[in-house]
């Protein structure tokens, strides 16, 4: 006989687990008191990020029933929840979904509906690219340099290297100019350093 969780998520803590829990009841599904996994965290965290949710996937086994009221109870977006979904299946573990009537996800009709979060989430993952590489232009014809700012100036590099090829410790160097050794170690590698030394 297969054994039915529930997992219930809040995003705060002035917000109750009970409603979540009194609906899945309401639709039928007979879910034990222990059975029952509940935490508070944010929806923007992914469902592998989420101890409560990590804690039932250890206690699930092949044959059980999973029930959520809506998507977003198994990801922060269609990815996450895709993701979410095809590990359920891999452990063989049936999904129900009441938001989308109660349907298995991992059923046939339970698959067409992934197909389609699939080709959202596919959607969701091309237009973070395309942000992403507009704003990356954008940066780019403002003269913006990418990427995090050196540690070093043009100057401190240069005397850095001078300290280093009179023979100054790398650990001394560093800590006169207040930086990690590893920061003056890619000073003393830069191939302008090489070619100079």
């Amino acid at each position: 006989m297969s054994r039915v969780f529930a997992y219930c998520r809040v995003s705060t803590g002035d917000q109750s687990v009970e409603p979540q829990v009194m609906e899945i009841a309401a639709s039928g599904f007979d879910v034990a008191a222990r059975r029952i996994h509940s935490e508070t965290v944010s929806g923007s965290v992914p469902a592998s990020e989420r101890p409560g949710f990590v804690r039932l996937m250890d206690k699930l086994e092949e044959g059980d029933v999973l029930v959520v009221t809506k998507l977003d109870r198994l990801g922060r977006n269609a990815m996450d929840v895709r993701a979410s979904v095809e590990t359920l299946t891999r452990l063989g573990v049936r999904v129900h979904c009441l938001a989308l009537g109660g349907i298995d996800l991992t059923s046939s009709a339970g698959k067409m509906t992934m197909g389609v979060i699939a080709a959202v989430a596919e959607f969701e993952r091309d237009l973070l690219v395309e942000r992403t590489q507009a704003g990356l232009a954008r940066v780019k014809a403002e003269g913006r340099a990418l990427g995090r700012p050196p540690k070093l100036s043009q100057t401190n590099a240069a005397y850095a290297r001078e300290k280093l090829a009179a023979g100054v410790s790398v650990a001394q160097v560093a800590r006169e100019l207040g930086i990690s050794r590893q920061t003056v170690m890619r000073a003393r590698d830069d191939p302008k350093f090489r070619t100079s030394a």
